[in-house]
């Protein structure tokens, strides 16, 4: 049934490639749409990042590909969800000591503004890989921190461990991206004063939504997992006998944990539910070909509650949500592009979501990555040819390695919402984080209001200096009266 359905959809999508009117008109209305394209210049009360850890350029365009023919079309013609963003930049990813980056030095770039060096979360470059007593006194504050200081509801959503690199960004400043637990930690750290990952989940920000893997790293060595209790080897990891998981609940009310899909929707629709914490596996979360749905939600549902729950702050609120490209990275590492493939076209769907969910009014949403990979295509295949035929299909690699090693080029971001428009051009990557600041007024760009240029939509007239209202929408200018701006 698939294949005649996609052999009719090419001859019908050929039949109509051939026509020079079919090219000429997909231009006149991409020209039109940029035209009446207008820049959103107000401050954004909601933030939301999505990660494709991993991401680059080909996985983008591959993922395009997979994603149209799993609706039964060619493949590169479909629009990803991410495509419609009209507003886009390239980023430079390197990390201050490597030309080729981790996603603990680029976390710690889009999250806080500051370039750091390799397998460091959280720190400026002064502090250095594996020593302790370089961290005091060089920790950079991430935007999602500044967020919940000046009173907005905060949130990660993760397929990795919430303590992988990329959401630790988020909230942690430590000097080895591995100390998930104290028993990840060698002895004279602790005897330092060096904290590990998950003690600063708890302790430095204070999260109302926290949903990923990673419950073992939570909870005194021995303690049987929940949902494996037979497997040792998932068991509790943490030698300080701290259960940081009760240490969370007990810290306010309204709190609530869960590990499983079930509990997670229960808690969603529960009023009473103010803060929750969702720790669906030991590690990171399953790959979407192996996932046990009965028990482990997808992306799209931990996004779908976390924005259920962080909407109700009138504040606004600063989300973060990486996909398992964190899987994708891991895929790719792996060598097997269907992996990393799928868990883009999960990252697709959820940010399809998140739209539908929200209001690009007053919501600024920027999809990018954190670094690419060695992964291409190439072949002068025919349209409409599988990039892979099994799940567990190995792409042939020109070096063999244990792991598949990340690439140093630019990586794309893209944005809608207010100031959306202040991506543009190649980019350091800590301006993502500099960018999604001051669109939502965050320190240090508390005055961003000051100095905004108001151009009446009559075309007419401008007015330097001329502050609109942030969530008066829509907004007149009131020079203007009879304009929107």
């Amino acid at each position: 049934m698939r294949q005649s359905c996609l052999v009719l959809w090419m001859g019908l999508a050929f039949a109509a490639a051939i026509i020079p009117a079919f090219w000429n008109q997909q231009a006149d209305k991409a020209i039109k749409g940029a035209l009446n394209l207008s820049p959103r210049h107000y401050q954004a009360k909601n933030l939301i990042l999505f990660l494709g850890d991993g991401m680059g350029v080909p996985t983008i365009t591959a993922t395009r590909i997979l994603k149209g023919q799993m609706h039964n079309h060619l493949g590169p013609e479909t629009p990803l969800a991410m495509d419609t963003f009209p507003y886009l930049a390239l980023s430079k990813t390197y990390n201050v000591d490597r030309q080729v980056p981790d996603s603990a030095g680029t976390g710690t770039a889009y999250l806080c503004g500051v370039k750091g060096n390799y397998k460091t979360i959280g720190l400026n470059a002064a502090a250095q890989y594996n020593k302790c007593g370089t961290t005091a006194g060089n920790q950079v504050v991430s935007v999602l921190k500044r967020a919940q200081l000046a009173g907005r509801s905060v949130g990660i959503v993760t397929t990795m461990s919430v303590q992988h690199a990329s959401p630790a960004g988020t909230y942690a400043h430590v000097v080895s991206r591995n100390w998930y637990a104290d028993s990840e930690m060698p002895p004279s750290a602790i005897a330092e004063g060096c904290k590990d990952i998950s003690q600063q989940l708890i302790e430095n920000v204070n999260f109302t939504v926290i949903l990923g893997g990673g419950r073992k790293f939570m909870t005194p060595a021995g303690t049987p997992d929940p949902e494996y209790s037979s497997n040792a080897s998932v068991n509790g990891v943490r030698l300080d006998n701290r259960n940081l998981i009760n240490i969370w609940l007990n810290s306010s009310q309204g709190t609530r944990y869960v590990w499983n899909r079930t509990e997670l929707l229960k808690a969603a629709n529960d009023p009473n539910v103010h803060r929750l914490m969702g720790l669906f596996e030991p590690e990171e979360m399953k790959y979407v070909l192996f996932r046990d749905n009965t028990t482990d939600p997808s992306l799209v549902e931990m996004t779908e509650v976390a924005l259920k729950i962080l909407r109700r702050n009138p504040k606004g609120f600063y989300l973060f949500v990486e996909d398992k490209l964190g899987m994708i990275d891991y895929g790719h590492h792996s060598g097997v592009a269907k992996w990393a493939l799928t868990e883009a076209v999960e990252l697709d769907d959820t940010i399809q979501r998140a739209g539908e969910l929200t209001d690009e009014s007053d919501t600024l949403t920027v999809v990018t990555a954190d670094h690419s990979h060695v992964f291409t295509f190439g072949g002068y295949t025919l349209r409409g040819s599988s990039i892979f035929e099994g799940d567990s299909y190995h792409q042939q690699a020109a070096v063999p390695l244990s792991s598949e090693t990340h690439g140093g080029e630019d990586v794309a971001i893209m944005a809608k919402g207010p100031m959306a428009h202040l991506f543009h051009g190649v980019q350091e990557q800590t301006y993502v984080a500099h960018a999604m600041a001051y669109a939502a007024c965050l320190e240090p760009y508390q005055d961003c209001g000051s100095g905004v240029h108001v151009v009446c939509r009559t075309g007419s007239r401008e007015h330097p200096g001329l502050t609109p209202s942030p969530f008066d929408l829509p907004i007149r200018c009131p020079r203007c009266p009879k304009a929107q701006w």
